[in-house]
């Protein structure tokens, strides 16, 4: 079942919900607003990059999980332009396959296209770039590869001196390294070169709020592993975060993740970081940083038994993961796993016990680890999140 968060507003209240949501950006593209069963409510759906809290004047309304609805009249701005550059006949019979939804990377645009469409996706990138004029690249998705989870992106037109080129285009037109904002904070990426997602901002503005719980926990600055970190978006706004990040152990078995890290962990920490990739060292005297695997991680004692906060961002390898890493964790104070997975929505309640057996040693006073649903994956599979808070 296709299901999203979405806000529960009385019918009176709808216009102001909707407007403050829509001040804010908290609202889904493509998606419709409908009644509830009873008839007394809207249900209004909501951003994927929803905060922890929501606006003063939206906090008296309930967020519940229900099934989305599409709007099929998707975007309209985008749509009139594509109109006029296919057939009509061709428009309409296509009409459901039109790409509803995008993901903004810098000045680029990820979509993904539809086997029954790919015929048109010159067209759609024009379409795309005519209605949306800051846009410099169009890329097609073609979906993550391999053990280091690289999205495979097609260029599929380009702006280049207000030409749209959609054939032919130079490669030298094609760069995929941007800066993207999000909280306030400049992040490096690639995503040709390493896996990085906008849509998880919600995601790490909760682990910030985690981090400075557990911080207020243990009377001190915490201890922070991100052994899967990417490009360390996970990790921006807790070090941005005065006084909450003491140690910081950050690795990835992508070499090209580990060099834009470096590159922002420059600009992050006020200090220089190598311009190319190195294996995990201690970098600064609270820094220990660069290329590795987990597995080989845990093989060192120096590293054992020392990290208040682990961060596991392997949705796929997160349960043979976590065995592995929990002799990471220092065991003499309160200590917090933040993990994300993929599971079918009929297998969440036995993933939640697998969890919380992995995992026994919870704190009395927290709720045990427990899967909750962040957006579907596919038709059947569901990305969950989950706390272990351990003593």
């Amino acid at each position: 079942m296709n299901m999203m968060q979405h806000l529960q507003v009385p019918n009176r209240d709808v216009e102001n919900a909707f407007t403050s949501l829509k001040k804010n950006n908290l609202l889904a593209e493509g998606k419709l607003i409908y009644p509830s069963i009873d008839g007394k409510f809207r249900l209004i759906p909501l951003s994927e990059n929803l905060p922890k809290n929501l606006p003063k004047e939206l906090s008296k309304y309930e967020v519940i999980y229900a099934k989305y609805k599409l709007d099929n009249r998707i975007d309209p701005n985008w749509l009139t332009h594509l109109s006029v550059l296919i057939n009509n006949d061709d428009f309409e019979k296509f009409l459901q396959l039109w790409p509803a939804s995008h993901e903004f990377v810098g000045d680029m645009m990820i979509i993904k296209l539809d086997k029954k469409i790919l015929q048109f996706s010159s067209q759609i990138a024009k379409a795309k770039l005519m209605a949306h004029p800051n846009l410099r690249l169009i890329l097609s998705d073609q979906g993550v590869m391999g053990e280091l989870r690289i999205r495979e992106l097609i260029p599929i037109a380009v702006r280049h001196k207000n030409i749209i080129i959609s054939e032919n285009i130079p490669n030298e037109l094609c760069n995929t390294k941007v800066t993207v904002k999000e909280s306030g904070l400049q992040i490096i990426c690639d995503p040709t070169k390493a896996y990085f997602s906008t849509k998880l901002q919600t995601e790490r503005q909760e682990t910030l709020s985690f981090a400075k719980e557990l911080r207020h926990m243990l009377g001190r600055k915490i201890n922070l592993c991100d052994p899967f970190c990417g490009v360390g978006p996970a990790i921006s706004s807790l070090l941005h975060e005065p006084d909450l990040v003491n140690n910081l152990l950050s690795s990835d078995l992508n070499p090209e993740a580990i060099k834009l890290l470096f590159e922002n962990l420059t600009k992050w920490d006020k200090k220089p970081y190598p311009s190319e990739a190195s294996e995990v060292e201690w970098i600064y005297p609270n820094r220990l940083v660069g290329a590795g695997d987990v597995a080989e991680l845990v093989t060192n004692r120096e590293y054992l038994g020392r990290w208040d906060m682990i961060l596991i961002n392997l949705p796929h390898r997160t349960l043979e993961l976590l065995p592995l890493i929990i002799p990471l964790l220092d065991t003499s104070s309160p200590s917090l796993i933040r993990g994300r997975i993929v599971v079918e929505e009929k297998d969440i309640d036995i993933t939640n016990k697998i969890i919380q057996e992995i995992l026994p040693n919870c704190i009395p006073d927290k709720p045990k680890p427990k899967l909750t649903i962040k957006r579907d994956y596919s038709s059947k599979l569901r990305l969950c999140s989950f706390e272990a808070w351990l003593k």
